[in-house]
């Protein structure tokens, strides 16, 4: 059978030293904050980190008082998380999951999906089950944060090639290519690690702040925000980032 790219744990494990660098955890307490002031969650709430990969907000969720389960495919990040919430004394429950088929025993209160953690997937139906599972975890009134690059915004900062240089002294090629009409961007990673090179390539779907907030609404969620950050700037022409607050509907109340 056919692995597709975000099922192949090289690539996640390989590249771990370039998506999650020191500035990225450092940058971590501001996103935090803002995800809280977006959900409006208090302390002791029931927080879903989905695809949290090696627990960079999960951590700092519980830090902060926050009942967090870390879901993620891949067992390396889950290892890493285990062990720094370990090493923290941190009550966190880190589980092996795909966003897709995840359910959860108890609904949550504020569930995430950050860091272009969604829009994956060949099919679009799929994306959309990702949505629906986050629906059906939520509690009813619950709130879903998704941050991501926004189509618009990659129209506008978009360069075919960049490279820089990691921590660790490697060296980092990425190529983009725009593909079907805007709809997917193809990406070829190239990292140089001590005399050795390993090239990754793997496509992304990519969605407007328009297509985004029908997928919600469609799924079900109500009372959508898009923003252009979790700061809760516009998403307009000055916008880093796409991010979308939806709520997952209350139960109306019997006359």
């Amino acid at each position: 059978m056919h692995k597709e790219w975000h099922e192949d744990d090289r690539f996640w494990t390989t590249f771990a030293p370039a998506m999650f660098t020191a500035d990225r955890w450092a940058s971590t307490p501001e996103e935090v904050t803002g995800v809280i002031r977006l959900a409006g969650v208090r302390k002791g709430a029931r927080v879903l980190d989905m695809c949290c990969g090696p627990g960079r907000h999960s951590l700092e969720l519980a830090r902060r008082g926050y009942a967090v389960t870390g879901v993620d495919r891949t067992v390396a990040y889950l290892r890493r998380a285990r062990a720094a919430a370990k090493r923290q004394r941190l009550a966190i429950d880190f589980e092996r999951g795909d966003m897709r088929t995840y359910a959860a025993a108890a609904h949550f209160d504020l569930a995430l999906s950050l860091y272009t953690s969604f829009s994956y997937f060949e099919d679009p139906t799929e994306d959309r089950r990702v949505i629906e599972r986050f629906h059906a975890n939520l509690a009813q009134g619950g709130t879903l944060v998704i941050e991501m690059m926004g189509k618009e915004v990659l129209a506008r900062l978009f360069q075919a090639r960049d490279w820089h240089q990691l921590e660790d002294d490697s060296f980092m090629l990425e190529e983009r290519q725009v593909d079907r009409h805007w709809s997917f961007m193809k990406n070829r990673w190239v990292l140089v690690q001590g005399g050795k090179v390993h090239e990754h390539r793997f496509e992304h779907r990519l969605y407007s702040g328009a297509e985004l907030e029908a997928l919600l609404l469609d799924v079900g969620f109500v009372d959508v925000q898009i923003l252009g950050g979790l700061d809760g700037s516009p998403y307009d022409r000055k916008a880093m980032r796409l991010v979308a607050v939806a709520k997952r509907p209350k139960a109306k109340r019997r006359a």
